[in-house]
């Protein structure tokens, strides 16, 4: 049995354990006959996110979009009910062990039921108001490496966007508006800008939005896992000013190199993922060297190539706690600052979502970076 597979029976048994306990819970309050409905409609709603997969991409209707919409938020609510659930049923097995549980509860268990419904609304109202509160980081990075120009640089970071339905061009013109306010010297798009689906991108024109952004060294950018299919996006995204560095670097300001690694898995770009010294044949170490990683899988190849500062996104810290759990098993730094010897890391919870417009556990973040040179670690 494959992965896939197994997620699905996995989710396929969530499903009908959480539509099983609110059938359970609110059982008085279906009447007679109407327990297909309940089914009916709690199947409609929690397999919506599914539904919305087949729509035709880009259809762009108020229908399909609402159902977006709808998918998104009962992924949420499936998962903190799942979760809520288990410890319910936990507690009751221990009650029958040891009894603490007040009769008045046991018999009421849609007293239970509205409980938990009044906690999960609790739960998804604070992680939407989260989710759409980003806040400025800030970071001050010194490189002990001398430069052809200013010996102080003022960047932005942003990682994960993931526009499309959800963050749409409203929030993206709040945020391009933001950081022009902080005139930086450079912006960089550390991955999934795009959430995959690039039609909505442009039927909303996010294109002409994202070319607002004014920062005097330019626009840089990587690709992310969920950036659809690379040579489709990076037409729209070279409109708007950017400069998609795919496996490739560039030269800035005859200042510094700033490296562009392709995707992790390679799944936007037919060809594979370089290697970082085949990439960096070219480079001259003596000069400061940043990198741009949207997966911060590498960071020991990163340190052993000699890069002074990588930058990162992608794991959003979970997004929904307790995934924060795996993601900081998963990865040597998940969010924040790491140095490793002469490398040092900076990597970003992300802006924006993906799946549910929620973050609980963790807060959305645009990076200001200060980076100096020719000064001690």
């Amino acid at each position: 049995m494959g992965f896939w597979s197994i997620a699905l029976f996995i989710l396929i048994g969530i499903i009908f354990y959480v539509g099983w306990r609110g059938q359970q819970a609110f059982s008085n309050f279906i009447p007679s006959g109407y327990g297909k409905i309940y089914w009916a409609v709690f199947l409609l709603i929690a397999s919506s996110f599914i539904l919305v997969e087949r729509l035709e991409s880009g259809s762009g209707s108020f229908f399909s979009e609402g159902l977006k919409w709808v998918g998104a938020y009962s992924v949420a609510f499936l998962f903190y009910a799942f979760l809520i659930l288990v410890v319910i049923d936990i507690l009751i097995l221990l009650d029958r062990w040891r009894g603490f549980i007040p009769q008045v509860i046991k018999k009421s268990p849609a007293n239970i039921g509205i409980t938990v419904i009044c906690l999960l609304v609790g739960l998804l109202v604070y992680g939407t108001w989260n989710a759409w509160n980003p806040v400025f980081s800030h970071y001050e990075i010194n490189i002990s490496k001398n430069t052809n120009g200013p010996q102080s640089l003022h960047a932005i970071m942003i990682s994960d966007l993931h526009l499309g339905t959800i963050v749409n061009n409203e929030r993206l013109t709040e945020v391009v508006n933001q950081i022009n306010q902080q005139e930086p010297d450079l912006v960089f798009l550390v991955g999934d800008v795009i959430d995959e689906d690039i039609a909505p991108f442009l039927e909303h024109n996010m294109t002409l939005t994202l070319s607002g952004l004014r920062p005097r060294l330019g626009t840089y950018m990587v690709l992310g896992n969920h950036d659809g299919h690379g040579k489709e996006v990076v037409p729209y995204l070279e409109a708007a000013g950017v400069t998609v560095l795919n496996d490739q670097y560039a030269l800035i300001d005859s200042s510094f190199y700033l490296i562009g690694r392709g995707n992790r898995g390679h799944q936007n770009t037919n060809a594979s993922r370089l290697e970082l010294d085949d990439l960096m044949a070219g480079v001259d170490k003596k000069l400061p060297i940043v990198l741009l990683d949207h997966n911060p899988s590498d960071l020991e190849e990163a340190r052993v190539n000699g890069v002074d500062v990588q930058l990162s996104g992608h794991t959003h810290q979970g997004q929904m706690f307790p995934n924060n759990l795996i993601t900081g098993s998963m990865y040597e730094l998940d969010w924040g600052y790491l140095r490793k010897d002469t490398l040092q890391v900076v990597v970003s919870t992300g802006f924006g979502t993906w799946g549910p417009p929620i973050r609980i556990g963790n807060t959305p973040e645009v990076v200001d970076l200060t980076i100096n040179f020719n000064l001690p670690r």
